[in-house]
């Protein structure tokens, strides 16, 4: 009965006051450019610091810092399904979103949320700029691209790819490198390796950790491999960008 009786007194105070909520379709509008890849207008947006004009959008908490990262997490929450129907895949999205919103709770004034905000709408639009690329490829490739996402720290195999796939090794791996112009061991170790990069910067792992979650044979395997793709050592990597974007 009181959540109801301050529900009433609420809403008696708010008629009163004439406030009233913006349309939805002004965040429609962002989401869907988000959802689209049209990256000009998501930086607009975020040049205009729209996301700090709370104006018509609720007060969700008496603390503005507080209140902002409510809101953080309702857009981080609107983002992930918007591009998941987009045809981001959903563990990919659901992850980022968790990433982002852990990295917003550290957060303690309003302009590191502001900021934070900013650089995960353009990453969410730059993932689908990446998934409208890739949606023009073969069905088969699109499976082996989701496999090995999800599969990323494991040793994955040409054999694995095609029995999930259902398919021969060899048509296989002519059909990915048709698409891509890389080869599946190329891809997977590119993958891997990228992998390699972000617990660098963001995590303490030790190298031969990150060597043994990512399942390379040895330490002085993911080295080798690693210079090749970076040019660096991983030392040389962590100590030049650790923490570097943030």
């Amino acid at each position: 009965m009181a959540i109801s009786k301050d529900w009433y007194n609420t809403e008696f105070e708010e008629n009163e006051t004439e406030s009233k909520h913006r349309p939805p379709s002004v965040e429609y509008s962002f989401y869907t450019a988000v959802k689209t890849g049209d990256m000009e207008t998501v930086i607009q947006n975020c040049n205009a610091d729209s996301f700090t004009n709370l104006e018509g959008t609720g007060v969700l908490s008496r603390n503005p810092v507080t209140n902002l990262k409510y809101h953080f997490v309702v857009t981080a929450a609107m983002l992930t399904r918007y591009c998941i129907d987009g045809g981001m895949e959903a563990e990919q999205a659901y992850r980022l979103s968790d990433f982002y919103i852990l990295k917003m709770d550290s957060c303690t004034s309003l302009r590191q949320i502001a900021d934070l905000h900013h650089t995960m709408a353009k990453d969410f639009t730059g993932k689908m700029i990446l998934q409208k690329k890739l949606s023009v490829l073969s069905k088969p490739v699109m499976q082996c691209i989701d496999y090995i996402y999800a599969h990323i720290k494991d040793r994955i195999t040409i054999e694995d790819l095609a029995c999930h796939t259902g398919l021969s090794q060899n048509y296989l791996s002519r059909v990915f490198k048709q698409n891509l112009g890389i080869s599946i061991s190329d891809y997977i170790r590119e993958k891997k390796i990228e992998k390699a990069t972000h617990l660098l910067r963001y995590s303490d792992k030790a190298v031969v950790d990150i060597a043994n979650y990512l399942s390379f044979s040895s330490q002085s395997h993911f080295i080798q491999v690693f210079e090749k793709f970076t040019g660096l050592t991983p030392k040389k990597y962590r100590d030049r960008y650790y923490k570097s974007m943030w």
